[in-house]
């Protein structure tokens, strides 16, 4: 067994005296190495991706999901609940004047209790908008069809990690999901950057919405090279930061006060906007600047564009995001030939995020390694929550935002423009173990206010029974004997439950 804390947590699990629960088993099991690529290829085990799968068989699921022909269409309770979220029903364009309004209006109130009340009250909206943009991310994890599609809109918010916390970002999270992200989680790389280079998130969090002519910030410019596309050590210099720091003065955010912006008739040509993005010639440097090695003459927004393509066309990029998408699907430590043929497939498609994805898929290296990564907190909440009610849809979904907090991986909770490891070793901590046994208690006994609506009394369904025939048919015959042991000493189907969720069996995929 896995020398982590969940062997001790199993080994204490399995001194407890109790007796089986379980129904017969049916025949018709899933292969081991099915149910090894089902669990790389979404968050968790339901009923519904495996019917898919033994319906389409690998390669077909695998193509259609790539080729992004399943519909993000989620049960119509869930779309309903999204739906009701003020920050994806309003745009973002009217809530950010309305806090701007706001804000006005409490700077002009003398100091005092009603200034204070008014204060409160808008981080209560914000913290209200943050939380609305942390469950509907959740019940796309959950309910999401393509599932792969899902784990990619997860590694790419984490990849291009943003802040909630900081200034007006809880305000724009909903659009930076919506838009930055998801219709990119499978297109060209090249597109991605661009998208949330664009995104008020973005350019608020990494503060190149300051960055202006005379008063350069070179903060966004450093993060898009370490972090978003190059990696440390990649051959770039301070030099260059300091000139994609100039190519990129002038792109930020347009003016939220209502009122219309006048440009210089001469210039007005080339400004740039697209929704709330704005590319300002009046704050840019036309300097002409060398980048990597080669000289892009000052135009305006072209030299952004002429940045960003000559960035992620760098075998360094290649590299990186092969290497990082390996981590975080394959193994802590991807072979290099893998990462060699992602690379190679990288540069030969013009960044094809799918076509690179297919390449780490189709590999031995996938399945060689099944069962030895550690599941992150989201993949942990996501997969116990798919595989104990199985496509049920639940009502509440702030108890899964209170779970990813305790587990220390909040929603876009990382402070850092690193995002959240993606290694073992960050998330088997024994504490971390301990806070995930009483997550698997939670979901496995029922006392978890999922299907309680916000504001209720009402009682919630009741405990899951988790021994149905998606459990006998691709869980069951995998399980190690420490864990058939523990969940034969069960004294309740509650308490079965919450043995299985913990067990280092759905601790790893």
């Amino acid at each position: 067994m896995r020398p982590t804390a969940l062997t001790a947590l199993s080994l204490s699990i399995s001194l407890l005296i109790a007796a089986p629960f379980a129904i017969a088993a049916t025949p018709t099991t899933l292969g081991q190495d099915d149910v090894a690529w089902l669990k790389r290829d979404g968050f968790g085990l339901d009923t519904a991706a495996v019917a898919q799968y033994r319906a389409l068989g690998r390669k077909a699921l695998l193509e259609k999901q790539l080729d992004n022909r399943i519909a993000d269409t989620l049960p119509a309770p869930v779309e309903a609940q999204i739906a009701s979220y003020e920050s994806f029903h309003t745009p973002l364009q009217q809530l950010l004047t309305s806090i701007q309004q706001e804000q006005e209006l409490i700077k002009a109130m003398p100091n005092g209790p009603e200034k204070d009340a008014a204060n409160k009250a808008l981080q209560t909206h914000a913290n209200q908008l943050g939380q609305e943009s942390q469950q509907a991310e959740m019940l796309h994890a959950i309910y999401g069809p393509n599932q792969l599609k899902e784990q990619l809109v997860w590694f790419w918010l984490n990849h291009f990690s943003i802040y909630a916390g900081k200034g007006r970002i809880r305000w724009e999270l909903a659009d930076y999901e919506q838009n930055a992200i998801r219709p990119h989680a499978l297109g060209k790389f090249r597109d991605l950057v661009m998208a949330t280079l664009e995104s008020p998130a973005m350019l608020e969090f990494l503060d190149n919405a300051q960055n202006a002519k005379g008063h350069v910030n070179e903060n966004y410019a450093r993060e898009l090279m370490e972090l978003h596309t190059l990696g440390v050590n990649s051959g770039y210099t301070q030099q260059d930061v300091q000139q994609l720091a100039l190519i990129l003065t002038g792109v930020g955010i347009a003016p939220t006060n209502g009122k219309p912006e006048k440009f210089n008739p001469k210039i007005a040509p080339q400004v740039v906007k697209n929704g709330l993005f704005e590319f300002n010639p009046q704050r840019h440097d036309f300097s002409n600047k060398v980048l990597l090695g080669k000289t892009i003459k000052g135009s305006g927004f072209d030299e952004v564009e002429q940045a960003v393509d000559l960035i992620v066309q760098q075998p360094a990029c290649a590299q990186f995001v092969s290497r990082k998408l390996a981590e975080y699907f394959v193994s802590d430590n991807p072979s290099p030939a893998l990462i060699a043929k992602m690379a190679h497939t990288f540069h030969r498609t013009d960044g094809d995020i799918a076509q690179v994805v297919r390449v780490m898929f189709e590999s031995k290296d996938l399945l060689a390694n099944a069962g030895k990564k550690f599941k992150d907190p989201t993949q942990f909440v996501v997969s116990s929550v798919r595989l104990a009610y199985d496509g049920t849809p639940i009502v509440n979904a702030q108890p899964l935002v209170g779970w990813l907090n305790q587990l220390d991986q909040p929603l876009f909770g990382r402070i850092t423009p690193d995002g959240w490891p993606l290694d073992n070793e960050s998330w088997s901590s024994s504490g971390q173990m301990a806070k995930r046994f009483d997550i698997a208690r939670a979901i496995g006994t029922g006392n978890n206010q999922l299907f309680t609506p916000v504001g209720s009394d009402a009682r919630g369904a009741g405990f899951p029974m988790l021994t149905t025939r998606l459990y006998y048919d691709a869980i069951e015959p995998n399980l190690s004997q420490a864990t058939r042991g523990a969940l034969a000493k069960a004294t309740s189907q509650q308490e079965w439950n919450t043995f299985l969720l913990s067990s280092p069996d759905l601790n790893y995929r």
